[in-house]
């Protein structure tokens, strides 16, 4: 077993997800040693899909069902399976979810995607994570794109969104917080509600607040002086003051740690993918990778 390769029982825990057949009726072969080609791809991150080690076989299989399963949601319901798996098992802590965003550089190759909208291998349809723009963003630096992340108490990622570099933070807090969706393996109502919800300054609105008071729950987001100020001046039209707990929201670095731990893998810390969703299956599948280690 190679370095950064999947142990004996973490494919154990991804073998019951993973697809079984394909749509013309035949079967998928080697999921294991495609896995890792993914994955050493992902962990290298500047090398080329051509360059990958012959022994994960033809780089060109590797490749294509990374895009396949990127296309068609496959790594989506993979990622929401190990979710519902470790919900089960009791290793989310809901106690204290947080949301930030990171950015990430996009090299040069990255660029240059086909202007035609990408199809779903084997379907007419569009990727369920295409984007028009393919997620980038322009500023003095080239291309960036931001990933918006809410992780739970243990720091490993709940849900995320990927934007063009220069969308703003609290616009995105909303789509992030409704993309936490982890099902019950008794058929129960999924949970999307966490116990209590952390952020810094940037989330700090009338809408994000009033859209967690509509949720019931509870929040710590430190109030920015300029709103402060504006509260102040207005007075009682103002509204009351927003509660804050300095000790609850030491716990904020949290998710810089999982955003440290998401960027270990170089093809998510720096963006080689033209299409944005193969980033978005790219950034999955370190996310998957995160849930699988015990």
């Amino acid at each position: 077993m190679g370095r950064g390769d999947l142990t004996n029982e973490e494919c154990s825990r991804l073998k019951p997800h993973l697809p079984k057949s394909v749509e013309q009726g035949g079967r998928w072969a080697s999921h294991r040693r495609i896995i890792k080609g993914i994955l050493y791809r992902q962990r290298t991150g500047e090398m080329p899909w051509r360059d990958l080690p012959a022994r994960f076989g033809s780089w060109k299989t590797v490749y294509e069902r990374h895009r396949h399963w990127s296309a068609d949601g496959a790594w989506d319901r993979i990622f929401a399976a190990v979710l519902a798996d470790a919900d089960a098992e009791g290793r989310i802590d809901w106690s204290m979810v947080s949301v930030d965003f990171t950015s990430c550089r996009a090299h040069q190759h990255a660029a240059g995607a086909v202007r035609r909208p990408p199809r779903v291998p084997g379907n007419d349809a569009r990727p369920g994570q295409h984007r028009p723009d393919e997620g980038f963003g322009r500023s003095r630096g080239g291309l960036t794109s931001k990933i918006h992340l809410a992780r739970e108490g243990g720091r490993r990622p709940l849900a995320f969104l990927i934007t063009p570099g220069q969308w703003g933070d609290a616009p995105q807090f909303v789509p992030v917080m409704e993309r936490i969706w982890v099902g019950r393996l008794d058929g129960g109502r999924p949970r999307t509600r966490p116990d209590r919800l952390g952020g810094d300054k940037a989330y700090s609105s009338r809408h994000n607040r009033r859209y967690l008071r509509r949720r019931q729950i509870k929040h710590t987001i430190p109030e920015p002086k300029g709103q402060r100020a504006n509260r102040q001046r207005r007075g009682s039209k103002g509204g009351r003051p927003t509660g804050f707990d300095k000790t609850i929201q030491e716990r904020r670095n949290e998710v810089e740690r999982t955003i440290n731990a998401l960027k270990n893998s170089r093809a998510v810390a720096t963006r080689y993918d033209k299409r944005a969703y193969v980033f978005h299956g790219t950034v999955t599948v370190a996310a998957i990778r995160l849930w699988l280690r015990v």
